[in-house]
């Protein structure tokens, strides 16, 4: 059954109690709720969202009712942020109000809504875990300490490529970023290859959290009508459950047979995340234990893994469409870095040109086209209008980044925008917001923007590239597909030619 018929099913055997209960409901909800198209009996607002592309209904929407508006997603209050002005509102001025999340229900697997750190509630242990992740994880020293692992396995990426064009074989742009992402990811947190197709543990690794986004990304009813939760009506919880328990079995075994190795006279500690952690974990068990250790892994592999590489990819994909940006980028790294010479981490501050076509993606294909949800812990006021408690905020990046007011000619890639622009992606700045921000910016954010800068560089750097033999620079759809991440409609290959 397709999602549209479940929602029909569910109207008609639900109808009763459902217009019962937001008749109840509608009474306790402030008179001044920001504006919004009048909902549906029972579903709400659903069908004034297209299921393929709800961001751009969202900027359709918007430009009617404003840009804080209001919707009932089925029986859902849900409050919609889509202008720099009321974004700096939700994330900043009322941040502490604004802070705790709208839980998905299928995230309540493995108690993943209390010990993952994006999902967990502000407490005293969010603040500590939070604490861990800036100080001994994503701290510039420490990014710093093992960059030479980062650039080894880019190396590799490069070696991949040139083999390639040896054979004349086109590269797959995404699946090239999503190996090499993972790779990074797995040799940073536990000194091993996760990406290694000779691993049946690495093979295993790739086949579950791809289920894990492709799962968690399908609309659930039970999000939309909180009564059905109970009975999982498509089954998502059931097979998300399954797919996080075979990972959280790998990160069982990884940190297991690493506390076995700590044990042997002699050991010389890796000093990636993992060992990191775990001595944290021997300082205050209550703060980390082996459960928030796997929660904080799962988040790091299935979120930075997808993130990273969409973003590269549709990068790849603007520069192709933009032959003179990529040329402009090609010399900026020939003049600073010299030609033959490889890209690192130290040479990014003085590559403006490549750090502004990053956030020139980011601008256009934000990986998360809506920020994780917020939830009100109280009735929170917004230029005149009530947002209120329990009510769901969601803060659309797709909008901010192109709403004509912020942006000239905001439908088009332009670095140049950013080039003695003081606008950033830390979250300080409301204009531009992939990571989020307040609270709740991404903690993984740094390396996240290391392995970025050193692919896309490296990939400029090195080669030059053509479009497969038949294909036209118009035959690229610039289409995304909707899911956790916004991932591009068809995969973007290209023939490298070596430089």
């Amino acid at each position: 059954m397709d999602f549209l018929s479940s929602i029909l099913y569910i109207c008609l055997a639900w109808t009763l109690i459902q217009t019962f209960l937001m008749f109840t409901r509608s009474k306790a909800i402030p008179r001044k709720l920001p504006p919004g198209p009048k909902p549906f009996p029972v579903i709400g607002n659903l069908f004034d969202l297209a299921a393929v592309k709800p961001y751009n209904s969202i900027i359709e929407l918007a430009q009617i009712y404003g840009p804080i508006m209001s919707l009932k997603l089925g029986q859902v209050t849900t409050v919609i942020i889509s202008s720099v002005h009321t974004a700096k509102q939700v994330l900043q001025t009322h941040d502490q109000l604004l802070s705790n999340r709208t839980v998905p229900d299928a995230l309540r697997v493995h108690k993943h809504d209390e010990y993952g750190l994006p999902w967990m509630p502000i407490s005293t242990q969010w603040r500590s875990l939070r604490k861990i992740c800036n100080g001994k994880l994503f701290a510039n020293k420490i990014l710093d300490a093992n960059q030479a692992i980062r650039y080894d396995k880019v190396q590799a990426l490069l070696a991949e490529i040139r083999q390639s064009s040896l054979i004349g074989e086109a590269v797959d742009i995404g699946t090239a970023a999503s190996k090499t992402a993972l790779c990074l990811l797995s040799n940073t947190i536990f000194s091993v290859d996760l990406a290694d197709p000779n691993s049946d543990t690495a093979r295993e690794f790739k086949e579950t959290t791809r289920n894990i986004s492709t799962v968690a990304g399908k609309p659930n009813l039970a999000d939309l009508f909180p009564l059905l939760r109970k009975i999982d009506p498509q089954g998502i919880r059931h097979l998300l459950a399954v797919h996080f328990g075979k990972l959280t079995d790998i990160f069982d075994r990884m940190i297991s047979e690493r506390l076995q190795l700590r044990k042997v006279s002699g050991y010389i500690t890796n000093n990636d995340m993992l060992d990191v952690l775990l001595n944290s974990s021997e300082e205050n068990s209550e703060v980390l234990d082996k459960h928030k250790m796997e929660s904080l892994f799962m988040d790091l592999f299935v979120g930075g893994t997808d993130t990273t590489s969409t973003t590269l990819e549709w990068a790849m994909a603007e520069l192709l469409h933009s032959p003179d940006v990529l040329s402009k980028a090609k010399v900026e790294l020939e003049q600073v870095i010299g030609k033959g010479n490889p890209v690192e981490e130290s040479d990014v501050t003085r590559l403006p040109y490549l750090q502004a076509i990053i956030k020139e993606t980011f601008r256009l294909h934000p990986p998360l086209p809506f920020l994780l949800p917020r939830k009100a812990e109280a009735d929170v006021e917004i230029d005149g209008y009530i947002i209120p408690k329990g009510a769901q905020v969601l803060v659309s990046a797709w909008a901010i980044g192109r709403d004509p007011s912020t942006w000239e000619n905001a439908n088009s890639f332009m670095p140049e925008r950013f080039l003695g622009s003081e606008i950033d992606v830390k979250g300080r700045n409301f204009e531009l917001i992939p990571f989020g921000g307040g609270r709740r910016i991404c903690p993984g954010m740094p390396l996240a923007m290391r392995m970025l800068q050193l692919m896309l560089g490296s990939l400029i750097h090195n080669f030059d590239w053509k479009l497969e033999d038949g294909v036209k620079i118009e035959d690229i759809s610039m289409e995304g597909k909707f899911g956790i991440t916004h991932h591009i409609g068809n995969p973007v290959r290209a023939d490298p030619i070596p430089i």
